[in-house]
């Protein structure tokens, strides 16, 4: 069997601690890492955990789980696939963190992989989705660390939440059946939903704004039947640098069902002013894009609510 070793580094102007921090804590890859859509965890005990991740590769939105090993006194993570995703057969590595002189670091990110049947266009194609991620990671992991103050401010959360009579299962339902939404939702004026993976979705919707102009957004999708969805979306507005969310379905003592609708942005902050005029603030943008979000999330759930509720049942 051909395996292949690869490694790919990059030097991030931040100490080594502060690095290996920010790998190590996995919630943030998908406002860190831009090929990752959504990630969940599990500890394991001394050091070692388990992680379920869903990243796009060559373009691809694909699932794997991976065994991780931390350890931080000597800046390295090592990890590796327990269930590799199609055309992978094996696949792990390590992360390096060294330190450098200037309060400077040195990531170095390491792989060993194998094709399925030793196929050699599989080879390539793996080949080629680990360079393209590994650079992608390393610019993320290095934009996000030197510009972690300047973004601190630019992002930002927020949340919608309805209680609805019914069960969760129902609510999700509304939620996971997005081919529907141009029938059920009014601002949304075409849909295009698919489903290759089961649980992963990419969505492309065209969504109508105030003024009627419309707009085309693209989103990868992780579904957890009747408890969540979590996506990131990976066609922006000029204004967003980043754009991840999640809908939740909590079921509450009364035999009803809490939905909510969580976003996660981070602003161009250099482009507001020339979007929104040029006496905009940063505070301006937030309230600006908090409304736009919250207006479409609180109709989608509103509607939600009116047909999981029986009076919209379609």
């Amino acid at each position: 069997m051909t395996t292949r070793q690869v490694e790919h580094d990059i030097t991030v102007d931040a100490p080594a601690e502060a690095v290996y921090r920010l790998i190590a804590e996995v919630e943030n890859w998908p406002r860190i890492f831009p090929p990752t859509i959504h990630v969940d965890r599990e500890d394991l005990g001394a050091g070692q955990e388990r992680i379920h991740i869903s990243a796009t590769a060559n373009g691809q939105p694909k699932n794997w789980t991976s065994h991780r090993d931390l350890d931080p006194q000597a800046l390295r993570i090592g990890f590796r696939q327990e269930i590799p995703a199609p055309p992978v057969a094996a696949m792990a590595g390590t992360w390096i963190i060294e330190p450098l002189d200037g309060g400077r670091s040195k990531v170095r990110l390491l792989h060993d992989y194998r094709a399925i049947n030793d196929d050699p266009h599989d080879l390539l194609w793996i080949d080629q989705a680990v360079d393209r991620n590994s650079r992608s990671e390393l610019d993320g992991l290095k934009r996000n660390v030197e510009f972690a103050h300047a973004a601190e401010a630019a992002t930002f959360s927020f949340e919608d939440t309805v209680e609805i009579s019914a069960k969760p299962d129902e609510v999700y339902d509304f939620i996971d059946r997005a081919d529907l939404w141009a029938e059920r939702l009014p601002h949304v004026a075409a849909v295009r939903l698919t489903e290759d993976t089961p649980h992963l979705q990419t969505l492309e919707m065209d969504t109508r704004a105030k003024d009627g102009t419309t707009h085309t957004t693209k989103s990868h999708r992780v579904t957890t039947p009747g408890e969540r969805i979590a996506y990131k979306q990976v066609t922006l507005p000029a204004l967003l640098a980043l754009h991840t969310g999640r809908w939740t379905f909590t079921p509450t003592p009364h035999g009803t069902t809490t939905a909510t609708s969580q976003h996660t942005v981070t602003l161009h902050t250099d482009r507001i002013t020339g979007i929104l005029g040029p006496d905009a603030t940063l505070a301006d943008a937030r309230t600006y894009v908090h409304d736009a979000l919250s207006t479409n999330s609180r109709a989608t759930l509103q509607h939600a609510k009116a047909f999981a509720e029986g009076g919209t049942r379609s």
